[in-house]
């Protein structure tokens, strides 16, 4: 299949983590999403003058929504992905069986692209072949750069999406709920600076690029948003009695 490129990115290797699943990403858009956009709404209604409990309903209706809708969009752009990757190893799986000359030399030069000896590239491509289950997952790694046996569940990502937006969400609401005022817009702030900062810091740990980088980039997000949206509920200044 001349058309795909040929990359080794698929192959899994000791002490390397997987960076292809989907979960992991669900969980850190789905916390930070909902941590930036619900801090921004209730800043937002705060700005503009409203009482507490529409602060209070604005930030709960907009977990709810913003839950819902990030679990659906996950589970929309999994079963797409999932949908796109089988459809690819149903064409592979054809081109294995009509042209198995072809694709075993089409294995055999990505090995000798790995550095291998071309009678031993020939040779394990052959070894391969020779197995059908064995030669569509070498194929589809090789090809494709997926893992046939092990593609993400459109239902746990959009679930950990969901669970995990929520608990980003609700965090700068809970100030709302003991009291009104200044001290709730100084707490929901503080909240989503500190929550922000532990998102940031998670994903520069993960990806060994540096904590402090990532938390502050985070950070700066959330507090541009939040004055943007206070800015505008200022603006409006649609006081509610």
């Amino acid at each position: 299949m001349g058309r795909h490129a040929y990359t080794s990115g698929g192959e899994q290797h000791d002490g390397h983590r997987s960076v292809s699943g989907g979960l992991a990403r669900a969980a850190v858009f789905g916390i930070s999403d909902g941590l930036v956009s619900n801090v921004s709404l209730v800043i937002g209604f705060a700005g503009s003058g409203v009482d507490s409990t529409v602060v209070r309903l604005a930030g709960l209706a907009g977990a709810i929504a913003g839950g819902a809708s990030m679990a659906a969009g996950e589970w929309v752009s999994v079963s797409a992905q999932n949908e796109l990757i089988t459809r690819e190893l149903e064409i592979e799986k054809r081109e294995l069986r009509v042209n198995t000359a072809a694709e075993t030399n089409e294995l055999a030069k990505i090995y000798e692209s790995h550095g291998i000896e071309p009678d031993r590239a020939r040779a394990a491509a052959a070894d391969v072949m020779r197995r059908p289950d064995a030669a569509l997952a070498v194929h589809a790694r090789e090809e494709l750069g997926v893992d046939p046996g092990s593609l993400p569940s459109p239902f746990k990502a959009a679930a950990l999406s969901l669970v995990c937006f929520l608990f980003g969400a609700l965090l700068p609401v809970i100030p709302w709920f003991v009291g009104g005022g200044t001290g709730p817009k100084i707490w929901s702030v503080a909240i989503g600076v500190v929550a922000a900062g532990f998102v940031g810091g998670a994903i520069g740990l993960t990806a060994e690029r540096g904590a402090a980088r990532t938390a502050v980039r985070q950070i700066v997000i959330l507090l541009v948003a939040c004055g943007v949206t206070y800015a505008v509920g200022q603006l409006f200044d649609v006081a509610v009695t």
